[in-house]
């Protein structure tokens, strides 16, 4: 199952709506503290509507937990300083996602532990700064899961 992790998320609706995301694609959810908000906001539980039941979601009390817990997989950063475009990779069903903050993405030393081809990017118009996180998040979630053939996908 791929794994999608946001480093230290800020905007409660961008992770409500990966919330149900991940439950509409089977994908597992890991959110790296602290996070920007708190867990009972309002308007992460309305962005996830009823989904949040369905999601597996699972919270970190800092990167090296994340790490730890996800030791063994592949992991992708992605990330508007990547130099590899995100649908060059050949990408597997236990792969991991991994998105930065809404403000600043990843910091320096986490972006540091993936190698230069593991630094995805999305394509933008030129002089755009990037994407809203839950719309990224949405495009290698999909991305993987039609490499993968939308396995167990109707």
């Amino acid at each position: 199952m791929t794994a999608v992790v946001l480093f230290q998320p800020e905007i409660p609706p961008n992770t409500g709506n990966v919330i149900r995301l991940c439950a509409n694609t089977g994908c597992e959810l890991h959110l790296v503290e602290p996070l920007g908000f708190r867990w009972e906001d309002r308007s992460l539980k309305r962005a996830g509507l009823d989904y949040h039941e369905f999601a597996r979601v699972v919270r970190h009390p800092d990167w090296p937990a994340c790490k730890q817990l996800l030791a063994g997989r592949r992991r992708f950063a992605i990330t508007t300083r990547g130099g590899t475009r995100f649908d060059q990779p050949t990408f597997r069903s236990d792969d991991v996602l991994v998105f930065g903050r809404e403000t600043s993405g990843l910091p320096t030393e986490v972006m540091a532990e993936f190698a230069a081809e593991q630094r995805l990017r999305l394509p933008m118009l030129s002089g755009q700064r990037s994407l809203n996180l839950s719309n990224a998040v949405a495009v290698m979630v999909f991305e993987v899961w039609r490499q993968g053939g939308f396995a167990d996908g109707t």
